[in-house]
């Protein structure tokens, strides 16, 4: 990403990129999308104050952008100290960049018993970081901030309009799954387009 871009004009940037790889079918994930990815979230200078407040009791997930045919989603996960999610799943295929803070990922699947168990071990994004989610590889996992007294902020990329995904939660004990349909925290309408301020400071000065 050119090192003169700032601000929203990043945010700008990735979702060109990630529209111009995008085909009618959708957008897959690819080297050139993670990278540009990877590059959005290794600054911090970006990201809209009213897409960091977080919420004293649930976490939140606030829409930054999506995809007119709804081919992919970008959205600002904001963790209150020692907030988490259900153990969930997704149904698309999804990036996860941490920005601010850091959160702790736990994957499970399926034991011979049909209950979900941890896989592996517990996993902590710190900025700059970038997990792969994919459903044909197993994306049921929870997510938990990492920190008890501090907020964290990660961004996350989805293969469609993830508030508007039927997905599923799960009781671990026993593997049943739930259905849900995560929406958005914020009901307003994203504004990252308006660059008249830019277009301005280029104008010929009036004359008197």
């Amino acid at each position: 990403m050119p090192e003169a871009l700032a601000g929203l004009d990043r945010l700008r940037h990735f979702i060109a990129t990630a529209t111009r790889l995008a085909t009618p079918a959708g957008l897959a994930q690819s080297p050139d999308l993670q990278a540009a990815f990877a590059a959005l979230i290794a600054h911090d200078d970006w990201l809209p104050e009213a897409c960091t407040v977080p919420h004293p009791q649930y976490y939140q997930q606030y829409l930054l952008h999506c995809d007119p045919l709804e081919r992919f989603s970008i959205v600002s996960f904001v963790w209150g100290p020692g907030q988490q999610t259900p153990v969930h799943d997704h149904e698309v295929w999804g990036y996860v960049g941490m920005l601010r803070g850091a959160e702790v990922n736990q994957r499970y699947a399926r034991d011979a018993d049909g209950r979900l168990a941890p896989r592996g071990g517990p996993e902590t994004l710190r900025p700059g970081d970038v997990e792969r989610l994919s459903p044909q590889e197993g994306d049921i996992h929870r997510v938990s901030n990492a920190f008890d007294d501090r907020v964290s902020i990660s961004v996350h990329m989805y293969g469609g309009n993830i508030g508007a995904v039927s997905r599923h939660v799960y009781d671990p004990a026993t593997g049943l799954a739930k259905p849900f349909v995560s929406g958005y925290s914020g009901a307003a309408v994203p504004n990252l387009w308006d660059r008249s301020a830019a277009v301005r400071a280029c104008l010929p000065a009036q004359a008197a």
